[in-house]
């Protein structure tokens, strides 16, 4: 028990260490200016008066085939009410969250000159935290219920995994990723390499985009988490080519390794205290040593294949 604890802070000082900024660029001199519209306030204050011109500002939030009784419900819901009166606790002042969008916009017109700064929609989306932000070329919609802090007893039933991220810290992370699916072409490689590199290029992309934020941050994980990731990496990695798995097309693979969950399955006793979605932080840490080992430009980078990445990663796990 003394080694582990031992072991628990070097970690962490590894951790402190490693996260300092990298990827810094200067952006004072960029324009990114947006707009932002508390819909949800405007919506939840609304009476029947105000539903005509409510449709003319969000012409894109009320389909002609739904009647106004149905919004009248939803402006009454006792549970839809109380929701937005917690937004407003959490949210009455929208400035730290506007300054770090305002910076995101930059770096992304940084690395894409021709991006265009959507507008920014606020709304209620009762706590479907699988559509945390939509993004439509030209808006971009936060859904704020989703981010009233990992304690809030809206989120009491919430897996752990889940409500870690449900913080106003995200938000900014969240919308980048939204961003970044518009800028990959989505892979056709279908090995289990293939699709953990897919996945490091928009982590990677968070580097460039966020270079302030921690990893830890970017890719979702409590710190105990992300340290348990950086001590296990070269074992993660050996198991990964002891059972053959880099070249397998298996779906499972993905199930156990790619998606959200609360640990990653290797069936093994140490199991619980993985991160989910370890496939994917390998991928990140193979497309850093990519760009470290190889000066490539980021549209280059974007149009090079997984395998290619894979082969010129030279990539080799802290032992």
């Amino acid at each position: 028990m003394r080694n582990y604890i031992l072991l628990t802070l070097l970690y962490s000082m590894f951790f402190s260490c490693a996260e300092k900024p990298k990827n810094l660029v200067d952006v004072s001199a960029i324009q990114a200016d947006f707009s932002i519209k508390r819909f949800e306030i405007d919506f939840y204050n609304a009476d029947k008066n105000d539903l005509d011109q409510l449709k003319k500002t969000y012409p894109k939030l009320f389909p002609d085939s739904t009647p106004d009784s149905i919004w009248m419900a939803k402006i009454n819901d006792l549970d839809e009410r109380e929701l937005f009166f917690e937004i407003q606790k959490v949210y009455e002042n929208f400035k730290t969250t506007e300054k770090e969008l305002n910076r995101l916009f930059k770096h992304v017109k940084y690395y894409h000159k021709k991006f265009e700064v959507p507008g920014v929609i606020t709304v209620l989306n009762n706590i479907d935290y699988e559509y945390r932000v939509v993004y439509n070329d030209d808006l971009l919609y936060l859904s704020l219920d989703v981010y009233l802090g990992e304690e809030s007893p809206f989120y009491a039933d919430f897996p752990d995994y889940i409500k870690e991220n449900n913080k106003q810290e995200r938000i900014v992370v969240d919308v980048a990723l939204k961003l970044i699916e518009g800028q990959i072409t989505p892979s056709a490689n279908r090995t289990f390499i293939g699709k953990m590199i897919a996945e490091g290029k928009k982590l990677y992309l968070l580097d460039l985009y966020l270079p302030e934020k921690s990893d830890h941050l970017k890719i979702g994980y409590s710190k105990e988490k992300l340290n348990w990731a950086i001590a296990n990496e070269s074992q993660v990695w050996r198991y990964f080519i002891e059972h053959d798995m880099l070249y397998s097309t298996d779906t499972n693979l993905g199930k156990r390794f790619l998606q959200d969950a609360p640990f990653s399955k290797f069936y093994l006793s140490e199991d619980s205290r993985s991160p989910g979605r370890i496939g994917q932080w390998m991928g990140w840490q193979i497309v850093r040593s990519f760009m470290e080992k190889n000066d490539v430009s980021l549209q280059t980078f974007l149009e090079t294949s997984e395998e290619k990445i894979f082969e010129k990663s030279n990539y080799k796990p802290k032992e």
